[in-house]
């Protein structure tokens, strides 16, 4: 086993390295410097550990790196405050920073025990942070000197908020990052920073070809540095240094401004129409001041070069306008060499430009511009998506093989749309003709119909030769295709960017995401024994709308809004006549589904496959072709899928769905090789940790909806999980909503008869006998994990969460010695109070705990405590008498209170008596939590229910909730991977979050 290490290297490398179990013959230090590390993994190891992970290899480079040291040997990397420094020699890995770039966040994504610890983890978020900068513009051009060479290096440039994550970040910076890093050299956080930022932006850049300028000056050469490979400014010395102190006196300026007003260049297009045969016409950059308070407030400079005096306007007064003006232009030179010959003119006011000028400015001078700190007004059409010239796809008609009973929904060439790209611009379509007189044109912005468009030579001739070849460019696709498409997930293959998709009736619903709204909502068959809610009525046409057509439909209402009815509504009215459809289900709730379908569908002829009686083979198919409904197990699925795959199925549903979000697991599996041209899948709770579950569900609905399973993480996981990219996660909601529909409990429009839920934290304190019991949990657990490692390390992280927990219910429970309970846990103290206030009034309570031996604990106080009988339903409670126990409950004269195993009673349940929920601790999953909450808050609750989680102040349950809410933006539960994120966080993170604040403790 062996454990990676990052550490800075000069300037702005990053060193991989990594120590082993077994040490190396010790040597001493000589003439070579200090001695080697006796447990650094060799340059070998190391190559083989990236290479196996599939990461880029680095260059191999022995460096001297500063650690704490016994007499002997170096100290683990982790161990801080102990032993006194000393130098050792470890061979490494030299990434340049657009390496590291790549390298640190897979690295730190990656779950294996070998991917280190915190200073792997701490560059990666210096890497987040250089993202985010990059992302928001904030970068400068400097000049820096590198030993004896000048080198154009591109810059940070934070803004406040960015500027306070940058400090924080450098004050958290562990040791080992900074081990290689001679003392007084300067924080080696701002030159990874600015190595990463320069890497990526001029990347970004060097497709575009250079900066503007052009010659042999200074300011051109460095201009040119920027965007190539080599960054080596060459020249005189004393000019190198004279630029670089101007460039540092602009980068201050610009994150500094001290006049009130600044200078800015406003691009004005031509006047009238450029056609094919019309004469070009300049371009004009005016110049003018800009009030930094009032942007809207501009001085032309006209106005500047007749001022007599001071530059008053409103509030705003500057002092000297004409040399502030000159001053600004000649630093704005160095960035827009164009610029010099205004500069020319005693009194410069504006320059022109031709159409390829424009364009530089509009496309590479204006952000230089803007990020050095002057303002720039541009053409509102510019950046506009109307003004892009690209292709739509127009959907002529489509063929659903669902409709007429053949094909197996998005699984083969069902479904079938004839459709045809066309270049368009807005609304606009161009042909053609217009097509190949723009391309005659050369020039990179053409005026097309009065709009100025930006367009490449390159897709112009792709384009016209595309459309040569195919004439019409008509073709076929499946609905999903070309739903990908209108999202630019799928090429056109024209060379232009997809900028739409058109199509009429039912498919132009279904592209357009509305097909929740313009499926006609279907009234309750004749055969439901009940009435459906205007909102399930929807919910039925939406499902039968989709099922038409092929297409897989989730319905992922909120628990409680009644998904079961819905189902047997659709089954109803198909008219049985359509054949079986297969329900998969938790075997939990098989008795469950059998109710409800005599409840409210008594016509359905329902067979269940399940128990050692269960039909096979031939019996099985036969009793499946007599069924409008055979219910059975995704355990069964997997055990019986070669006989469940030879039946031909009408549809297949899921319910709880949730249980195929791993989509590597036998059950996912088994469930997909299933074939019917209709699909459902049934759950509230589509993402309850990651993303990559709602892939999973959405590969069993419409295979392929969302791409492969590594072209879904790099598109949406990682940018939505990761960097909390907006524009992907609007992507991914445009591309999964016309076939998920999602209703609140909350939402008025949807349910008005629901009452209010009121959820509140409830801070507790501890006792002194558990504050001792804790902190002396806390010594032996964490010296214990701080020297174990891999599996060994996770399991103790979760026995030591456990035993934290147990303490924090109380000490008895931790104990196990039969004590007495009252008086000694701030939590049980606090439940007694709440019931009480509940029991006074009226009310019925249920109370959730994750530990079965504290469910009991509470059942015997509460009934001794508040005598009145209490009940207690676990994982081990016959079904036999957890109906019995769920009827006395729902039943006016029945108990009052209600403890549960959260595992066992947080779902299946309708407990609507209660109108109180109690968390008594912490599944540390939000979504299991709110299963749990919903068996009192769903149909049938008549009264506001109350939704209390216990806390205790100061310990992990605290941290830990604070870290639930953080994570909890995909679903609202996106918290890891269930609760194996708790096992993943470094020793130094495990000990702040379990640690004991003094302040939670009585007295």
């Amino acid at each position: 086993m062996i454990h990676l290490h990052a550490t800075a290297g000069r300037p702005g490398d990053l060193h991989l390295w990594a120590e082993q179990e077994q040490a190396r013959p010790r040597t001493r230090g000589g003439a070579d410097g200090p001695p080697r590390h006796p447990f650094a993994a060799d340059a070998d190891a190391l190559i083989a550990l990236t290479r196996d992970r599939g990461l880029p290899v680095g260059l191999p480079a022995p460096m001297v790196v500063t650690l704490p040291s016994g007499e002997r040997a170096p100290l683990r990397s982790d161990v801080t405050g102990a032993g006194s420094l000393a130098a050792w020699r470890v061979p490494t890995l030299r990434y340049a920073a657009a390496q590291a770039a790549e390298l640190l966040p897979a690295i730190a994504a990656d779950p294996s025990p070998a991917t280190g610890g915190t200073s792997i983890a701490y560059f990666a978020r210096a890497v987040d942070l250089a993202l985010s900068m990059l992302a928001a513009g904030r970068v400068l051009p400097g000049l820096v000197t590198n030993e004896d060479a000048f080198e154009a290096r591109w810059r940070a440039h934070p803004d406040a908020v960015l500027d306070r994550r940058l400090h924080e970040l450098a004050a958290a910076m562990p040791p080992v990052c900074r081990a290689g890093v001679e003392t007084g050299s300067g924080h080696p956080l701002s030159a990874f920073l600015d190595g990463i930022v320069d890497a990526i932006a001029r990347e970004a850049l060097r497709g575009r070809g250079p900066l503007p300028g052009s010659g042999r000056s200074l300011a051109a050469r460095w201009l040119r540095a920027l965007t190539t490979t080599g960054s080596t400014v060459s020249g005189d010395a004393p000019e190198l240094l004279a630029l670089g102190a101007e460039l540092d006196a602009w980068r201050r300026a610009a994150l500094s401004p001290s006049a009130p007003f600044r200078t800015c260049f406003r691009l004005e297009e031509p006047v009238g129409e450029e056609g094919e045969e019309a004469p070009a016409q300049p371009w004009r950059v005016s110049l003018l001041l800009q009030a930094l308070e009032e942007p809207s407030l501009v001085v032309p400079a006209e106005q500047v070069w007749q001022a007599a005096g001071p530059l008053r306007t409103l509030d705003h007064v500057l002092d000297h306008p004409q040399e502030h003006l000159l001053r600004d232009l000649g630093r704005a030179s160095r960035l827009w060499p164009d610029l010099e010959s205004a500069l020319a003119v005693r009194s410069p006011t504006e320059l022109e430009l031709d159409v390829r000028g424009a364009h530089r400015f509009l496309r590479e001078t204006a952000p230089l511009l803007q990020q050095g700190g002057y303002g720039v007004l541009l053409p509102s059409w510019w950046g506009h998506s109307r003004n892009r010239l690209g292709v739509r796809a127009r959907a002529a008609g489509s063929r659903s093989a669902a409709d007429s009973g053949t094909g197996t929904g998005l699984l083969g060439m069902e479904g079938i749309c004839d459709y045809r790209w066309e270049v368009a611009l807005g609304d606009d379509t161009i042909d053609l003709r217009e097509l190949r007189a723009m391309a005659s044109l050369k020039v990179p912005m053409v005026n097309v119909r009065g709009r100025w468009v930006e367009v490449q030579q390159d897709d112009l001739r792709r384009a016209i030769a595309f459309f040569e070849k195919t004439g019409d460019g008509t073709d076929q696709a499946l609905p999903t295709d070309l739903l990908r498409a209108a999202l630019g997930l799928e090429e056109s293959g024209t060379g232009l960017p997809v900028v739409g998709v058109e199509a009429e009736g039912w498919l132009g619903d279904l592209l357009g995401g509305t097909s929740e709204t313009t499926a006609q909502p279907l009234p309750s068959p004749s055969l439901l024994n009940g009435v459906l809610r205007p909102y399930q009525e929807r919910g039925l046409g939406w499902m039968s709308f989709l099922g038409r057509h092929g297409l897989g439909a989730c319905l992922a209402d909120d628990m409680g809004l009644g998904k079961t009815i819905q189902l047997l509504a659709l089954l109803l009215n198909e008219g049985g006549e359509t054949g079986p459809t297969l329900l998969v289900c938790p075997t939990s709730v098989v008795g469950n589904w059998q109710r409800e379908a005599e409840r409210f569908a008594p016509s359905l002829r329902v067979h269940v496959h399940h128990g050692s009686g269960r039909r096979r083979g031939p019996e099985l198919t036969d009793e499946a072709g007599h069924a409008d409904l055979v219910i059975t197990t995704y355990p069964l699925v997997v055990r019986d899928r070669e006989i469940l795959e030879s039946v031909s199925w009408h549809r297949i549903a899921l319910d709880e769905a949730q249980h195929i979000k791993n989509s590597q697991s036998q059950q996912a599996q088994a469930v997909r090789s299933l074939r019917a041209p209709r699909r459902v899948a049934l759950t509230g709770t589509p993402v309850e940790n990651r993303l990559s579950e709602l892939w999973s569900i959405m590969q069993f609905l419409n295979p392929g909806l969302l791409g492969s399973a590594s072209d879904f993480r790099r598109r949406f996981a990682v940018p939505i999980e990761r960097y909390q990219d907006d524009a992907a996660a609007t992507a991914l909601r445009r591309l999964t909503g016309p076939f998920m529909l999602r209703r609140l409990k909350t939402d008025r429009s949807i349910i008005a008869d629901l009452p209010e839920k009121v959820e509140m934290k409830v801070v507790c304190t501890l006792t002194r006998e558990q504050a001792t019991l804790y902190q002396a949990v806390l010594d032996d657990m964490m010296e214990r994990i701080e020297s174990s490692e891999g599996i060994e390390r996770r399991g103790l992280v979760l026995a030591t969460m456990t035993k934290l927990q147990q303490v924090l219910d109380h000490p008895a429970h931790f104990l196990g010695d039969g004590s007495p309970l009252p008086g000694r846990s701030g939590k049980l103290t606090r439940l007694e109070e709440v019931l009480e206030e509940a029991l006074a009034e009226g009310d019925k309570a249920l109370c959730f705990t994750r530990f079965a031996v504290m469910g009991s604990l509470l059942r015997e106080h509460l009934e001794r405590q508040l005598g009145r009988e209490v009940l207690f339903l676990h994982g081990g409670t016959p079904r036999r008498a957890r109906d019995e126990m769920v009827a006395r409950f729902q039943s006016p004269a029945g108990p009052p209170v209600f403890v549960l195993s959260i595992r066992a009673g947080g779902t299946g349940l309708n407990l609507t008596a209660a109108n109180h929920v109690i968390h008594f601790d912490r599944w540390w999953n939000p979504a299991v939590e709110q299963q749990a909450t919903d068996r009192a808050f769903r149909i049938g609750q008549r009264r506001d229910v109350q939704v209390r989680t216990l806390l205790c102040m100061g310990t992990l349950e605290e941290r830990i909730d604070r870290m639930m809410e953080e994570k909890r933006r995909l679903a609202g539960s996106i918290v890891g991977d269930g609760e194996g994120w708790l096992t993943e966080l470094s020793t130094g993170e495990l000990r702040d979050l379990v640690q004991l604040s003094r302040e939670g403790v009585e007295g």
